[in-house]
């Protein structure tokens, strides 16, 4: 027979009403004693299934937000719709939630425990800059888990992302259609997974209109408004070869792009089109404003609370990738 949270306590020398709340995971103790009373916990056999119920009613979801360099994830108004998706699904399903940062350059070891002995239910992981490599540790943690903005292959957990590939098709057809020319490619100069699924639906709509792939005109952009307008002045001021029209890998790129263009004399679209993705609130105060591919963000985070949840209840679920579905915005730059 089990050890009771009374007999714990008395074995531990610490109070029932620490025991209490370390089990339960409510707040009131410590990470490290949460963590010394779990281990003791299963150590003596103790009954876990009694909270288990007690535990998600007073736990929380963690949405966690692991930053690396910074470029891709930051505080723009795509993460902030996100968030806000986030928020009000859980609120709407009567979990609480909290969101979490990292950095890269100084996670440990001891962040990692912080969790795993926390009040933590379950963790919508922000996976945008990360690589498979950089899953490991979260994967190490016996935490319900869903993986947002971001897939791998290799990786046996739920997965709720952008339809990518699906999105740059879109929008490479159109400019194919509307403008009827070989289509460039503005390439984001630090490169993730989503970049590289847009890539691919770019191409597969060239060769698909019977163009060759290889004579699509690309140039690499940094990833902000100021960077990518830079990086295109300096491209315009080596008369660089450009194309009739261009597919951007973000809409910060297509509006620091049109930008450069713009004071170089070029006229959008009437000598170069060009289409976005993200539909971020900034590509409808330009001039002109700019076609773009919609991503539904809030739907998107909404839908990882979701997933998290049936997770919860059911840990031998199957393993799902739900990809929210893009759309096109014409507006006046193609």
């Amino acid at each position: 027979m089990g050890i009771t949270a009374k007999e714990l306590a008395a074995k531990l020398g610490i109070s029932a009403a620490a025991v209490s709340m370390a089990l339960n995971d409510k707040p009131g103790v410590s990470a490290a004693t949460r963590k010394k009373i779990k281990n003791e916990a299963l150590k003596y056999g103790y009954d876990f299934s009694k909270i288990k119920t007690s535990a998600i009613k007073n736990g929380k979801i963690y949405f966690v937000i692991y930053k690396k360099s910074g470029v891709v994830v930051a505080d723009t108004p795509f993460y902030a719709e996100l968030s806000e998706g986030i928020t009000k699904e859980c609120q709407k399903q009567g979990y609480k939630l909290r969101v979490q940062y990292y950095y890269e350059s100084d996670f440990t070891q001891s962040d990692l425990e912080s969790i795993q002995f926390s009040d933590c239910i379950g963790i919508i992981l922000l996976a945008t800059e990360l690589n498979s490599a950089d899953l490991g540790m979260f994967l190490k943690l016996p935490i319900p888990l869903v993986i947002l903005d971001g897939y791998f292959e290799s990786v046996d957990r739920d997965f709720v992302t952008i339809n990518n590939t699906q999105g740059a098709y879109r929008a490479t057809q159109y400019l194919i259609r509307k403008i009827k020319s070989q289509p460039g490619y503005l390439m984001s100069s630090y490169r993730i997974q989503n970049f590289a699924e847009r890539y691919d639906g770019f191409r597969k709509a060239v060769h698909e209109n019977g163009l060759s792939r290889s004579q699509s005109i690309i140039h690499e952009l940094s990833p902000s408004i100021d960077g990518a307008y830079h990086d295109m002045c300096d491209i315009l001021s080596q008369r660089k070869q450009l194309a009739r029209c261009y597919f951007a890998e973000n809409d910060l790129i297509a509006v620091g792009a049109m930008r450069a263009l713009k004071e170089a004399g070029y006229r959008i679209p009437d000598d170069i089109a060009i289409v976005g993705f993200d539909n971020l609130p900034i590509s409808q105060i330009i001039d002109p404003s700019l076609s773009t591919i919609n991503v539904p963000k809030a739907a998107l985070g909404g839908e990882a609370v979701k997933r998290l949840i049936m997770r919860i209840n059911d840990p031998a679920l199957s393993y799902v990738r739900i990809q929210v579905s893009a759309s096109l915005v014409d507006r006046y730059s193609v």
